[in-house]
């Protein structure tokens, strides 16, 4: 959330109001990893698309240090204390609680049931996601994901078919809603209504992702049947349809990360904001460099904080020099978890067979690598390096539970 009085005292018009921020897609088509991130033009394999940058574009060492890092003038590594920077969490990061929460929850609600009332469609059941839902969200970010599954898309094919007009009736119906005023459309996405809510006395923010789909799997799904699903995407060729596809999965990838304990989340939240304060923003020049997501980035902190022995208190120092010196070995970096599949499944097995490094197979979704879509994990590594040697981290020795990191 966005809080404009607590945050830079400013008005929220000036805060995301009429200026619709870039923000990652949901579910796209993996392969990404190999496409120049200065032109666009895919190669075959990592390999030969970084030979491309090199010889094509002189993308040399030194000009990946001086596009990649962008430390703000406030950088919390600049903290010189595990006091300064726990207490910055508290006052910066972690969303404000007591009335204001409730009064926000009680609003996001609201709006979700005029979402369903504005579905042109009928409304099978729906799941919510997001930042905000899993615990995740910052007082500088919130959102929120809503997928409406409809028995009135007849198969997937259908839902294909029909998406954009549904997307587009809904789209009209909100603008004539009560809230029409508190919201704002933002720029169209290939599958999802996109915009932003004022919410609770117009103090923040949320930003939304509202997604129509055909019911593939129910509301308890069986194994046959995620088995099932798993088949269809891995045999599938068409890149609206395995979105689609994915959508299905949507509950359970934000039942992984909600999961973790609030030390956790507190964490992620850490680790979302060094990436937004440390890593530079595109230019011309390289505009098409795709960074990490936040869900890849939530995965890596969730499977670090694992390594350690899921400990429910911890040092944040600790905890983000874990991360910070996990991702500078980027290229050795290889997850995979087996609670929604078995690693024996045959399709894992094949998926795994063909796998690139850095590697994160989807908790959910066994077909895909999470890592996929980013081209330029070589900054992030170039970047989590240079912040290692930054005050706050700059001498810091491994503590128990975090011992293991010395071995990176």
């Amino acid at each position: 959330m966005v809080h404009c009085k607590d945050a830079c005292n400013l008005s929220s018009e000036h805060l995301y109001w009429d200026e619709p921020q870039k923000r990652e897609d949901k579910f796209v088509a993996s392969g990404k990893s190999v496409s120049c991130r200065m032109c666009g033009r895919s190669f075959g394999t990592i390999h030969s698309r970084e030979q491309h940058e090199r010889q094509e574009h002189h993308f040399t060492a030194s000009q990946r240090a001086r596009m990649s890092t962008a430390f703000s003038p406030d950088t919390i590594l600049d903290q010189r204390s595990p006091q300064l920077l726990q207490k910055f969490m508290e006052t910066n990061l972690r969303p404000q609680m007591g009335l204001l929460r409730v009064a926000c929850a009680e609003e996001v609600e609201n709006l979700i049931d005029l979402i369903q009332k504005c579905c042109p469609i009928s409304v099978t059941r729906l799941i919510k996601g997001g930042s905000y839902f899993k615990g995740t969200d910052t007082r500088s970010w919130s959102d929120i994901d809503v997928v409406i599954f409809s028995s009135s898309f007849l198969s997937i094919d259908d839902c294909k078919e029909k998406i954009s007009s549904m997307l587009c009736g809904l789209e009209n119906n909100l603008k004539i809603s009560v809230m029409t005023n508190r919201i704002l459309i933002e720029r169209k996405a290939s599958l999802s209504l996109r915009f932003q809510f004022k919410c609770f006395k117009d103090l923040h923010i949320h930003h939304f992702d509202v997604m129509l789909c055909y019911d593939l799997l129910g509301p308890i799904a069986s194994q046959d049947a995620k088995r099932n699903l798993y088949r269809q995407l891995y045999n599938c060729g068409d890149d609206v349809k395995i979105q689609l596809y994915s959508i299905s999965l949507l509950k359970y990838q934000v039942d992984f990360v909600k999961a973790s304990t609030l030390g956790v989340k507190d964490l992620i939240r850490l680790v979302k904001h060094w990436f937004k304060t440390s890593v530079a923003k595109p230019t011309e020049a390289n505009r098409f460099r795709r960074l990490p997501s936040s869900y890849a980035m939530e995965l890596i902190t969730i499977y670090v904080w694992q390594l350690a022995g899921k400990p429910i208190f911890f040092s944040l120092v600790q905890g983000l020099r874990a991360v910070l010196k996990f991702l500078v070995n980027c290229r050795d970096i290889f997850i995979i978890w087996c609670d929604h599949y078995d690693k024996n499944l045959s399709i894992v097995k094949e998926v795994l067979q063909k796998q690139t490094r850095p590697f994160i197979l989807d908790p959910v979704n066994p077909t895909f690598n999470v890592c996929e879509n980013s081209n330029a994990w070589d900054e992030v590594t170039h970047v989590a390096r240079q912040s290692l040697l930054k005050p706050l981290l700059s001498g810091v020795q491994a503590k128990a539970p975090w011992l293991f990191t010395n071995n990176w």
